[in-house]
């Protein structure tokens, strides 16, 4: 018998333990419900990253330099 795709061994799968740090978007998409990823809504739990914050619906940096995807994805 051969192996399938559900082999036991090798699976790259994740394990429970793991813990997903979701980026904010940069700007609000201004819906009722918001999203999980939501610069408003990640302000208002506290789980937006340290030294963001936001202003007019969209993502700022408290420094004032402007934010980029990259720079998001570097501080996570």
């Amino acid at each position: 018998m051969g192996k399938g795709k559900g082999a036991k061994h090798g699976s790259k799968k994740s394990g429970k333990g793991s813990t997903v740090v979701k980026l904010p978007k940069t700007e609000c998409c201004e819906s009722r419900s918001k999203c999980g990823r939501c610069p408003l809504r990640m302000l208002k739990e506290g789980t937006l990253p340290s030294g963001y914050t936001v202003k007019k619906r969209k993502l700022v940096r408290l420094d004032g330099s402007k934010v980029t995807k990259k720079q998001l994805a570097a501080s996570a």
